[in-house]
């Protein structure tokens, strides 16, 4: 007979986040999360905040004074058993980090950082939402080639465990396949769209579970806008601008919830 699972508050996802709990209750947690995309998103971000602080105080250039770091540290240490852990370690988060960049400013001068240096690594999905954007395209100047304009959100789940989201009401469909990709079955779906023009929507799940906020990444002559709901990652394809694809990409991901 399995053992009830005691309730999961709030110190235990703070405990979560401070890597403060056994294994048995981590475990007890993550399967909350699973099951509650709210917090689960909430979580992430706090676990970002986190290692940005932990990545800034371990890369403090040797200027700075010590009991500023000192301070800091402590900040850190006490934030996690303060009941205004979050709001205040967002604070605390960027006056540290802002602290640090005038720092930097004083002793090396303003860092010119281009586009593509700063912006992060998109995940491998991303790739291949890109090559399957481009395959569309190819497989709608074919007449050999009919799109399949016709699907069934509920058999795409129980086939591929992949939820697709609410399509805007304007959006045409042309095209709906399964495709293989690295991590799996995955799903690729054309529409032509009045705001993004020739639009694909990536699903796949990328076998581990995240929850990241719609990002805008650039492929050559095409836009992309990825992000992650628990299981299963999405990206959004078109050659348009990167705030319309942005936009697009949010509404998208709140028609999940």
């Amino acid at each position: 007979m399995d053992r009830p699972v005691d309730p999961i508050g709030e110190a235990d996802l703070q405990a979560y986040v401070e890597d403060q709990l056994p294994v048995a209750r981590r475990i007890e947690v993550e399967a909350y999360l699973c099951h509650h995309p709210d917090e689960a998103m909430r979580v992430m971000s706090d676990l970002r905040i986190r290692d940005e602080l932990r990545l800034a105080l371990a890369a403090e250039p040797s200027t700075a004074r010590i009991e500023t770091l000192v301070a800091a540290r402590r900040l850190e240490g006490g934030l996690a058993r303060s009941s205004l852990f979050r709001r205040v370690r967002q604070i605390a988060a960027v006056g540290v980090l802002i602290t640090f960049g005038w720092l930097a400013h004083a002793e090396f001068g303003p860092l010119m950082v281009g586009e593509v240096v700063a912006s992060a690594i998109p995940p491998a999905y991303v790739g291949e939402a890109v090559r399957a954007h481009r395959t569309a395209l190819v497989r709608a100047s074919m007449r050999s080639q009919p799109g399949a304009s016709d699907y069934d959100p509920a058999e795409i789940r129980a086939a591929t465990a992949i939820v697709l989201p609410q399509l805007p009401k304007d959006w045409q469909v042309k095209d709906v396949q399964i495709f293989p990709s690295s991590y799996g079955p995955s799903v690729e779906l054309a529409a032509r769209t009045e705001t993004l023009g020739e639009v694909s929507l990536f699903a796949v799940r990328p076998g581990a579970f995240d929850v990241i906020p719609a990002t805008v990444t650039h492929d050559q002559d095409v836009t992309a806008a990825y992000w992650q709901i628990g299981d299963v990652a999405y990206a959004l394809v078109a050659k348009a601008d990167a705030r319309d694809i942005d936009e697009a990409a949010i509404r998208l991901a709140r028609s999940l919830y």
